[in-house]
Order: C-alpha cells, then sequence, then structure tokens
C-alpha cells in the first residue's frame, strides 16, 4: 500500500510540474514545491523517524512557503525550523570534520552514502596520518604499502555495483534525478566506495594491524645486554589495544618481540637493505666528540645493526684540544662507552680513506659510519643509556 502511494505522489508530482511549465502557477504552487523538495530531502537524508503520512496529514498552511531552500537558511533558523548537517555549506562542513578524530570520521561515513564520500577524502586522513604516523612511515614503509595493495585487490571479494534501492527499481531511472544528492552535481569525482590505495586504507591497514612494514627498533629482545644502544631492522605492526607494536626480526623472522613501545620505533634513517654496506659521506668530517651510528654485524651471516658511539682522540692523543691533530690523521678511533674499559666492544679504530668493512669472526664486522647532526637523534639514544656499564 506504501508503495501504491508513493508511486501515485511522484506521478502526480510529474504531472504537475509539466502542465505548471505551460500555465500561470496557482497559488498553493509553493506548497507543492516545498512538499517536493521534503520527499526528496526526506529519501536522500533517511529520516526514517519522520512518516510519510505525519506530511500528509499536516495542513499545507502550516508548511513554509519557501521553493529555494539553499537561499533561505536564515529565514529557516529565525522560525526554528532545524537544519541538517548536509544542509551547510561544503567549506562549514569539512571544517566541522577536520576537527573529529579517526574513529569519529569512521562513524560519521556510516551516516549516509555522501558523507561516505566525503570522509574518505585524502585530504582530512593526510593530516591524520601525518600526525601519528608521520616519523614511522619512510620510503620503505611507503613501498611495503603500495606492494600490499595489490595483494589486497586479489583477496578481496569483487564488490556488487551499488544498490539502488526499492524506489529506483520501482520507479525507474527518472527517480534517480530526483532523490540524487545535491552534492553529485556539484562535483563529479566523489567516489561511492572507498578506494583502495586511498590515505584513509592506508590509515586503517596500519590502525588494525593488518599491515606489516619496515622500521627499526631500538635495543631488541626487550634491552638483552647483548642488543644495548643498537637498533635492528624488523617487520613490525601496531596493536591498538595495547597502543604498542610487535616486531620480527631479519634474517630469522619468526621470532616475535611483543610490547614494543613507540620510543622504541623508528624509520630507518638511510634507505638500504640491512645487509647492505653503507657508503659513509662523513669520514673525512668526524672529529672527537661527534655522535655516531656505525654498522656492525656479528659474522656476515647476519645483517647489520646500527650502534651508537661517539668518535674519540687516538693513543697518540693526550687529548689536549690544543694539541690535538687526530682530525688530520688517516685513522679515526670509534669509542663505545656503554662498554667497560678493556672490553674488546669498547673501542675500534677505522681507516678514514679506504674503510669498506673492517673486523673478523672474533669481534665483528664494522660497516658503514652516520654522523649524527641532530640533537633529537643524540637524545633519543642517550635515553636507551643502560643503568650498569656492560662488561
Amino acid at each position: 500500500m506504501l508503495y501504491l502511494l508513493i508511486s501515485f505522489l511522484s506521478f502526480l508530482l510529474l504531472l504537475l510540474s509539466k502542465s505548471f511549465s505551460r500555465k500561470r502557477l496557482p497559488p498553493w504552487e509553493p506548497n507543492m514545491s516545498f512538499l517536493s523538495a521534503f520527499l526528496v530531502s526526506w529519501f536522500h537524508k533517511r529520516s526514517l523517524h519522520l512518516s510519510l503520512f505525519q506530511v500528509l496529514n499536516s495542513p499545507l498552511k502550516n508548511i513554509p512557503c519557501s521553493s529555494k531552500l539553499d537561499k533561505n537558511v536564515e529565514e529557516e533558523l529565525k522560525e526554528g525550523s532545524s537544519i541538517g548537517l548536509l544542509d551547510l555549506p561544503e567549506l562549514a562542513l569539512e571544517s566541522i570534520l577536520d576537527r573529529l578524530s579517526p574513529a569519529e570520521l569512521c562513524k560519521m561515513a556510516t551516516v549516509c552514502s555522501h558523507l561516505r564520500d566525503v570522509c574518505g577524502d585524502d585530504h582530512l586522513w593526510e593530516k591524520r596520518m601525518k600526525q601519528k604516523w608521520g616519523k614511522l612511515m619512510g620510503d620503505s614503509a611507503r613501498q611495503e604499502w603500495h606492494m600490499h595493495m595489490p595483494h589486497r585487490r586479489k583477496s578481496k571479494p569483487s564488490i556488487p555495483s551499488q544498490k539502488r534501492g526499492l524506489l529506483s527499481s520501482y520507479f525507474g531511472g527518472w527517480c534517480l534525478v530526483l532523490i540524487r544528492p545535491k552534492s553529485e552535481y556539484k562535483s563529479k569525482s566523489r567516489r561511492s566506495c572507498l578506494p583502495i590505495g586511498s590515505i584513509k586504507a592506508w590509515y586503517l591497514s596500519l590502525e588494525s594491524g593488518k599491515l606489516w612494514f619496515p622500521a627499526q627498533v631500538y635495543n631488541r629482545q626487550n634491552g638483552h645486554a647483548g642488543f644495548m644502544l643498537s637498533c635492528y631492522d624488523a617487520q613490525v605492526c601496531y596493536d591498538s589495544q595495547t597502543d604498542m607494536f610487535r616486531a620480527r626480526y631479519l634474517p630469522q623472522g619468526r621470532a616475535i618481540e611483543e610490547d614494543i613501545d613507540w620510543n622504541r620505533v623508528r624509520a630507518a634513517p638511510i634507505d638500504i637493505p640491512p645487509r647492505v654496506l653503507h657508503v659513509s659521506d662523513c669520514l673525512a668530517d668526524l672529529k672527537p666528540g661527534d655522535h655516531i651510528e656505525v654498522q656492525w654485524r656479528k659474522s656476515k651471516e647476519f645483517s647489520y645493526g646500527w650502534w651508537f658511539g661517539v668518535v674519540a682522540h687516538l693513543e697518540a692523543c693526550d687529548g689536549n684540544v690544543n694539541n690535538c691533530h687526530c682530525c688530520c690523521n688517516d685513522m679515526v678511533a670509534l669509542e663505545f662507552a656503554q662498554y667497560s674499559v678493556g672490553s674488546r666492544w669498547r673501542r675500534t679504530v677505522i681507516n678514514r680513506t679506504s674503510h669498506k668493512e673492517e673486523g673478523n669472526e672474533g669481534d665483528g664486522y664494522y660497516g658503514g659510519v652516520r654522523k649524527l647532526y641532530k640533537s633529537e637523534e643524540i637524545t633519543r639514544w642517550m635515553c636507551f643509556w643502560p643503568n650498569r656499564v656492560l662488561e
């Protein structure tokens, strides 16, 4: 019965619109114009709490006689009429959405198809991605996401075409013109579903822990003494329930470390594979007191880790600033003060002019050197300084 009533009203409105285009409009035309606009708004905004029968039973004289709804927003406010969220200008709507949290944006996207498209725009999620994940999303992490997208396309079942609903199937194609949201006329670039490669999809993949991405972890294995003041490459994923990370270290890949806090994770400062030797470009500038990171591995079967140290004075130098010539010497002394004096891990010497990889199976192999220029990097390393000197 309801379907027949709606069909009759729609057909009546169509006939009236054609007949009124050739004849002079009667005095009650503004009421019918508002009624047709209200029906369109009712179906578009899914205001199921209002009944069509309540509208039909209400006298037409109580309905505001305004045929230009967009122009009379201020008059409706004066009369006490309520304005929906979709009635706001586009700039005002985006300003409101920009103040929502990611969880609130996802909830807002479930209200209707128009808000789903607006809440999925990249410009809204780019800010949120930068705030939470910007420091961890290096070039390797971005490449991992781009590689992850084709996998999602293959594993994701095909999405059926959007259902037209009862109205479109019953009245035909012309009804789609009536119930089409106003925003679709303004911008044809709106998409009806979330693109797989969008920033929102990337953010939600990270947040849900489904995406493992490359990063580096300080003091692996919960600060084991053998890895103190080191940083190793790993595949990490996020656990939103604990607000921490899990890590799989290379090349083992099977052992997983749990409960890694944000302070222990960083994006790789140099985008090279963990087994590749870094070609140092700072050796000529190294001088005593400089803070450095140096590649080190126990044997050539393992990957490199980055170890924190300082440039020390050579043994032939007394440490006096006025008499120091260490910066003019071809040899550079690297010191790791977290180890006790006399430890084989305390000190090593490399050649600044012909350094590649130096060491042996007993003491390990020292690779490329990276000089630290930013104070925040040095401060972060110092936060992991051990409570006692290591042997």
